[in-house]
């Protein structure tokens, strides 16, 4: 039997049942996996590379925000191609992109090819996510129910999950086979998503512009998607190295935001809808939300495991193993909150367990005992498990529809722009020598981000009325 004629059977069972095609939930979650879980193993990796080739930490940062970079600008381009082609030929293709990173990190010769190996991966996880989405809401239009929230809760708790196990295999990897290992498992994963990916995604699922008779090139927008690239990019290396002799990347950023302003609301068919976007402030609302979560949640999984290693003197595994809990405890919140279809709840417990979390860490003290480490890590995996669960939960309810690709990359989008403001964060107050102390200011800046999560959160009146809904 081969995969065509299989996927094709797969397609017509799909067509029979009136429920949620749940043989979808492995080729989603194994796709929308990727980004995170490389996201983290890096973390415990830096300083093994950096030794291997004679790196300062200034350069090995790269390693993390050349992902950084090109998934802020891969993830909403890639969710607009998923709504106008279909998610099957975009899933393949990141999955195929992934496995090429994984194999030229393997046998990179420089630190640089690495960043390339990053740039590569950035892109090519960038597919996963997105389409799960637009599967979910392809679901929910087929049978004519909304999608269940037991689903969407699958999708969370894998992604929270795997960016914290990342630093646990990351340092096991490295026990193993050294720091090469956490690129080349990318290439039995990318094996793993074609695979799947071929079997059971549907070729079945036309995309809407296509139903619409808008097929083709004549919806794709590519000079909005490359004013909208330029803009990060500019923002994005402001960002990465926020000085006063830079301060003329903010203005490029000014004008070419200002351009893509007008060509976006010029054009027929917009890579991002910024009408419908700027009236639609819930869903604004929680992309600030998801940047704020994203940039807590990363300075603790790198700003910990730094301190960790250089002044608690662990190596990379043991440091890996500290951060363990923050999963499991988020796989347990998550695992109970999803029970519930209320939104508003979980932000509110979450905003307070956050606060709460990031006060531990101004109790750590050098002499503090092994224990309240991972219970420092147990402590953030709480809101991080809540957070999380309900923010994408609201995006699926906020957003159009039509336009819910490139809505749930434009959430990672956030995400990422979040991630690379904790860099900012990490690298100013963990600095050679900065110790303790140094985690005491990142822990301050940490509690700042949340403060005004909650400040959002509290602000936000449309909560009361979001909900997921069980099918």
């Amino acid at each position: 039997m081969t995969v065509t004629s299989t996927s094709q059977r797969a397609d017509e069972r799909r067509q029979k049942t009136d429920g949620f095609d749940r043989r979808l939930l492995v080729p989603m979650v194994l796709g929308s996996v990727l980004n995170p879980v490389n996201s983290s193993i890096i973390s415990v990796s830096l300083v093994a590379i950096g030794v291997a080739f004679g790196a300062p930490p200034s350069q090995t940062v790269w390693l993390v925000s050349a992902l950084y970079v090109a998934t802020a600008i891969g993830q909403p381009m890639m969710g607009r191609l998923i709504e106008l082609y279909g998610p099957r030929p975009l899933f393949l293709t990141g999955a195929a992109l992934t496995g090429l990173a994984g194999l030229v990190g393997v046998l990179a010769p420089s630190l640089w090819v690495l960043v390339l190996a990053r740039v590569i991966l950035g892109f090519g996880t960038c597919a996963g996510y997105p389409a799960s989405m637009y599967l979910l809401r392809s679901e929910a239009d087929r049978t004519g129910r909304s999608s269940p929230a037991g689903v969407l809760s699958v999708l969370a708790i894998a992604n929270q999950t795997v960016i914290v196990i990342g630093p646990a295999l990351g340092g096991l990897l490295i026990h193993l086979g050294g720091w090469r290992t956490t690129f080349a498992i990318n290439i039995p994963l990318a094996l793993g998503c074609l695979i799947v990916g071929m079997i059971w995604l549907p070729k079945t699922t036309a995309p809407r512009e296509t139903r619409s008779g808008l097929a083709g090139l004549a919806g794709l927008d590519l000079p909005g998607m490359v004013l909208f690239a330029a803009m990060l990019v500019s923002l994005l290396l402001f960002l990465m190295n926020p000085q006063a002799g830079h301060w003329y990347l903010l203005v490029i950023t000014a004008v070419l935001a200002a351009a893509f302003g007008v060509r976006e609301l010029r054009t027929a068919q917009p890579f991002l809808d910024i009408r419908t976007l700027a009236g639609n402030r819930p869903l604004l609302a929680s992309y600030a939300r998801g940047l704020l979560i994203a940039m807590v949640a990363n300075c603790f999984l790198y700003g910990f495991p730094q301190w960790l290693e250089e002044d608690r003197g662990l190596d990379p595994t043991t440091a890996g193993l500290v951060m363990l809990p923050m999963s499991a405890t988020a796989i347990a919140v998550s695992a109970i909150a999803g029970r519930r279809a209320e939104i508003r709840g979980k932000l509110l417990a979450g905003s307070a367990a956050q606060l709460a979390a990031c006060a531990l860490l101004l109790a750590i003290r050098p002499s503090a005992p092994l224990w309240l480490l991972p219970a420092a890590a147990c402590a953030i995996g709480i809101p991080y498990g809540l957070n999380n669960l309900a923010i994408q939960n609201a995006v699926y309810h906020q957003a159009d529809p039509q336009r819910i690709g490139s809505s749930a990359g434009l959430l990672r989008t956030f995400s990422y722009l979040g991630a690379i403001g904790s860099t900012v964060g990490t690298s100013a107050f963990l600095t050679p020598g900065s110790g303790t102390t140094g985690l005491h200011h990142l822990a301050w800046f940490m509690l700042a981000a949340s403060a005004l999560f909650l400040l959002i959160t509290v602000a936000d009146r449309t909560l009361r009325h979001t909900a997921t809904t069980t099918a």
